[in-house]
């Protein structure tokens, strides 16, 4: 069903009264404390923050490293997908049904290889922009990634977004921009100003791979499974990063000073990388990668809380207000689920397939819950 007969479908007629708005924005259900405040809306704030907070861990061990003097960003990532590998990939090659590991090969090894060149790039390129740019600019161009998302998830995953998320995007972006006046205010515009049209081009570039590699895993996580997805990023990844490390570190990496303090901090930074790509497709599969990337915003307040008391940040009261801002513009966006395809609608507790709810016939239930033009989107879908 297309998007927009679903929102002409409820949307048909006059929009003056208080409940045909609140049926515009939030959809056709009318919500109520209870419908909005539920188990999983609090499930999804824990782990969208905890991913929130495993980024905080990779921030903070790569400044201690960059400190140190080490400069070796392929490197951490193949020790990452290493692990990946070592884990996902094995059991990929211990099953023997077809999702075993080489009849996904060979049906579609090409797929899985775009994707993980892909993340490894979209995780490079953003590295390699604080050599050219400021702090300030990357935290505001590095929110390209959501709108690009939205784009690439309605044309591929044919997603559908109420007013009430654009709305909710909007405030999670003011909160990023309140988040870098007070970084200003602070005086931590850190980083580079070389080349800064360089610097703020791979931004971009770093987020539209990132969108691109969040649509990928979405679809993948959704429809194929967790492991599949990342036992072939273990794969792929760990080649893909381990050519590019010996081409591009060759020389940093023998400089290492190693000791004790290093070996810990590069064991600190693959495990939280290591938690953040298992745990991450988790919740992309319980919302959406938008939704995750969101929740994602609030990770430079994290390190940045960090940074007060490990780096000695001075703290303004507008960092406050960019946390709570992100926060309620996130809950705002889970309140009411995105749906996709054939789901004509989405409840918290679930989603509603239209072709499911006629076989069980719990077309009259949908109607008392506020479903009220479940037959013509019924009609509509049919004619699609």
């Amino acid at each position: 069903m297309d998007c927009e007969a679903g929102e002409r479908s409820f949307a048909y007629g006059s929009l003056g009264t208080l409940s045909h708005w609140r049926k515009f924005l939030c959809g056709p259900r009318n919500l109520t404390l209870k419908d909005v405040f539920t188990w999983q809306l609090f499930k999804t704030i824990v782990m969208g923050q905890a991913l929130s907070m495993l980024i905080c861990g990779t921030a903070v061990t790569c400044q201690y490293l960059t400190d140190a003097g080490v400069k070796t960003p392929m490197l951490q990532s193949f020790l990452n997908y290493t692990l990946l590998l070592l884990t996902y990939t094995s059991i990929l090659a211990f099953r023997r049904d077809e999702s075993n590991i080489v009849q996904i090969l060979k049906r579609k090894w090409w797929k899985y290889f775009l994707m993980a060149l892909t993340d490894v790039e979209a995780n490079y390129t953003v590295v390699m922009a604080y050599q050219f740019t400021t702090l300030t600019s990357i935290q505001l161009l590095d929110c390209f990634v959501i709108p690009v998302l939205m784009v690439l998830s309605r044309i591929f995953l044919k997603t559908c977004y109420r007013p009430l998320h654009f709305v909710a995007v909007v405030m999670c972006l003011f909160g990023v921009g309140a988040m870098v006046g007070a970084d200003l205010l602070a005086g931590r515009d850190q980083g580079s100003s070389s080349h800064v049209l360089l610097g703020d081009g791979l931004v971009l570039v770093s987020a539209a791979l990132y969108a691109v590699s969040n649509v990928c895993q979405e679809y993948t996580v959704k429809n194929l499974s967790r492991v599949e997805f990342l036992g072939m990023m273990g794969l792929f990844g760990t080649l893909i990063s381990g050519v590019q490390m010996a081409i591009l570190e060759y020389k940093a990496i023998p400089v290492i000073s190693w000791n004790w303090r290093i070996c810990l901090l590069f064991v600190a930074y693959t495990l939280c990388m290591y938690g953040l790509y298992s745990f991450m497709p988790v919740v992309v599969k319980m919302t959406s990668a938008t939704a995750v990337n969101l929740s994602l915003l609030t990770a430079d307040l994290f390190s940045l809380f960090c940074g007060l008391f490990l780096f000695h940040y001075k703290f303004t009261g507008l960092y406050i207000v960019s946390f709570v801002v992100i926060t309620v513009g996130f809950i705002l966006f889970n309140v009411v689920p995105t749906y996709t395809g054939d789901q004509p609608y989405a409840t918290n507790d679930g989603v509603y397939h239209l072709a499911t709810v006629q076989q069980e016939g719990d077309v009259d239930r949908l109607h008392k819950e506020g479903y009220d033009d479940l037959d013509r989107m019924g009609s509509n879908h049919q004619a699609h």
